[in-house]
Parts: C-alpha cells; sequence; structure tokens
C-alpha cells in the first residue's frame, strides 16, 4: 500500500471510530480503555501481558501532583477493557494524602526453572509530593491484576523502574531503566537478580557528553536488547533531543550518555526489543509541544526509519508505553489530551519503513 493511501486510511480510521470501521493496516484495533471515569485527569500509562490478557495501569485525579492522584488500572477480559479501578493510593500515617505517580506493571518470567511459581505480577510506582521527593513503593497479584498485596516501599536509594517497563535478561537479572531529579536530571539503572528481593544500583560512566561539556539532563530510559550482552537505553531530555547508551556487559556497567538526532521536547518515550531483533520507538517527533506522536524502526537503535503517525492534530499525545505480546502484536498505550487513554494495536510486519535523513521525518 502507497504511503498517501495508508495515511488516507489512518485519517479515515480515526475520524470514523474503530467501532464503526475495519481497522486499516498496520493498525489492528484503536480504542480507548474508557469512555467516562471518576477522575478529571490521567497520565502515564503502563501495559503487561498476562496468561488471562492485558492488564493496563495509570495515575489520575483531579490533576498531576494533586493530593488525591491514586493509581487506576483496567484489565482487558476477551477483548474488552473493565471499568477502572483504584489500586493504590498515596494515603500516609498522619491521614494526609500525598500524589501517587507513574506506575509501571511488569510480569517476571518463568526463569529460572526452581522459581517458577515465584513469579507475582509487579506494579511499581511513586509517592511523594514532587519527582524530586518521591519514593518508590511495589504491590504485587498472584491473580494477573484481580487483587493487589499490601503496598511496600523500595529500599532507600531504590526507587523501581521510573516510567518504562524493567527488562528481564537471559541471566535472570531484572534491570530497571530508573532516574532523579534532585540534583539535575540523571539517570540510572537498578538491577536485581532475584526478582526483586534485592537491588543495587548503576550509572552511566559519564554524563557529560552534552553541548559545550555540560551533563545532559536525561530521565525516564527504556532499555533494549541487541544481542549477546548489549543492551541500548534511549530517553527524555532537556536539550531537544533523545538521548542513548550502551552496556556492553548486560548492565554491568554503561557508556556516557551521547544526543541522538531524533527531536525530544522534553516528554517521556518507551521503545521495545522485538521479536525479530528491530527496534521500535514511540515518541513526540517535534521539539516542542506533545504532538505528534510518532512511530519509529531501527536494526541498531542508531539508525532510525519513519513508521508511521499515531496523533497529529493539536492537542497532548503523550507518555507512551509499548510492549510486544506473544501474538506478534505490538500494543501501544498513551495519554489522550489528559482526559483519556488509548490503547492502539499494530501489525509490526504491516509498518511501511522510510528512513529518516539526519533524524528528520519524512514529508
Amino acid at each position: 500500500m502507497k504511503p498517501i493511501a495508508v495515511l488516507i486510511g489512518i485519517v479515515l480510521f480515526h475520524t470514523l471510530g474503530a467501532a464503526d470501521t475495519p481497522p486499516v493496516p498496520p493498525y489492528v484495533s484503536s480504542k480507548f480503555i474508557f469512555e467516562k471515569a471518576p477522575f478529571a485527569s490521567c497520565h502515564a500509562m503502563t501495559l503487561v501481558e498476562t496468561k488471562s490478557g492485558l492488564v493496563a495501569a495509570w495515575f489520575a485525579g483531579t490533576r498531576e501532583g494533586a493530593p488525591d492522584v491514586c493509581i487506576w488500572s483496567s484489565r482487558q477480559v476477551d477483548g474488552k477493557w473493565s471499568e477502572p479501578v483504584e489500586v493504590a493510593k498515596g494515603l500516609q500515617a498522619d491521614g494526609t494524602s500525598l500524589p501517587c505517580w507513574n506506575p509501571v506493571l511488569f510480569q517476571p518470567s518463568l526463569r529460572p526453572l526452581w522459581i517458577q511459581l515465584d513469579r507475582p505480577l509487579m506494579l511499581f510506582y511513586k509517592i511523594g509530593p514532587s519527582p524530586s521527593k518521591w519514593w518508590g513503593m511495589l504491590r504485587t497479584s498472584s491473580d494477573e491484576g484481580i487483587t493487589w498485596s499490601e503496598a511496600k516501599r523500595l529500599p532507600d536509594g531504590i526507587l523501581g523502574p521510573i516510567k518504562n517497563k524493567p527488562v528481564e535478561l537471559q541471566n535472570g537479572n531484572i534491570i530497571c531503566p530508573a532516574s532523579t531529579e534532585t540534583d539535575g536530571w540523571r539517570v540510572h539503572f537498578e538491577i536485581s537478580p532475584d526478582k526483586g528481593k534485592t537491588w543495587r544500583s548503576v550509572s552511566p560512566a559519564s554524563e557529560t557528553a552534552g553541548k559545550d561539556g555540560k551533563p545532559i539532563n536525561a530521565i525516564q530510559p527504556s532499555v533494549l536488547t541487541a544481542g549477546l550482552a548489549t543492551l541500548i537505553a534511549l530517553g527524555r531530555t532537556k536539550e531537544g533531543k533523545i538521548f542513548r547508551t550502551w552496556s556492553p556487559d548486560n548492565g554491568q556497567s554503561w557508556q556516557p550518555l551521547e544526543l541522538t538526532q531524533l527531536p525530544n521536547p522534553n516528554s517521556g518515550t518507551d521503545a521495545v526489543t522485538l521479536k525479530d531483533g528491530r527496534h521500535l520507538l514511540v515518541y513526540n517527533h517535534t521539539s516542542k509541544g506533545r504532538s505528534p506522536l510518532n512511530v519509529a524502526i531501527s536494526k541498531d537503535g542508531v539508525e532510525w526509519s519513519a513508521a508511521l503517525v499515531l496523533e497529529n492534530e493539536p492537542g497532548e499525545y503523550s507518555y507512551p508505553c509499548v510492549i510486544q505480546t506473544s501474538d506478534g502484536l505490538v500494543h501501544i498505550g498513551y495519554t489522550w489530551h489528559r482526559s483519556k487513554i488509548k490503547h492502539v494495536v499494530l501489525d509490526p510486519k504491516k509498518l511501511e519503513l522510510t528512513p529518516m535523513v539526519d533524524g528528520a521525518w519524512p514529508k
């Protein structure tokens, strides 16, 4: 299908609605998780696949940072999303409430064999008055998100994944992409060899690869796997470009951060390594604002091809999450005008790619 035909089809698909017209490739579906909800504002969706279906979570309340902001969740059963339910809140011992932030869902695999039964669904999130003062929390579920354990605070100095999903390596280590916003924006990675029982933190070797040798202000990385022991991380910066760093030893050490040619308007991104070895990135391809929202593909994490524009109307389309499910389809969730959560399913084999030159989206 020619690019102009794909564009026309996508416009019709979004204009008429997924329920009214057959999806146009590479789309499989494109729907809101909910139409009405008991909150005014929502943000920062996360997705995970379980044996009984998809589970989603996000934070929502009056507005971002308000004391009533809690973590909400929905489960996809027989292709339909359940009504949102509150699964975590920031109620403190003295009766006051603090806002919750940036949930991240993660399902450990069956590795290693001797702890096959020890794989509860994990819900990481943050509580605190602001990102510079928040702390990491964890709840777990043994029934795919129907019920949840008591909330536990993570160890001092461990925040858990800040926005994007952990990656489980072949050696069984779980690596959480993390960052702090206290003394500047700094990226680090938290590694657990025992499914979250113990942790240690690893930071990039240097963060002085920015303009004029100044530190790159970077947060919210995503981790990609690139064969053998090589990992790649990409994420958000204040410098107007997506950052990249890489590890040659399964995350035990990381190279200095560098800026890529891809634009970033100081907004969250997410990425996933597909089963065929390619990397898929969801991000706002703009230097200002949070529209458009784009999908790009790369074979090496360095050179990228334009694949799809998910949204390009005025407004906010932001903070994407992306996973590939066991059937090979790609699921993307994102904030839609801060009032709804959009869930898009794509067939990655049907994406038509156009190489970008110097990081420019093709016209």
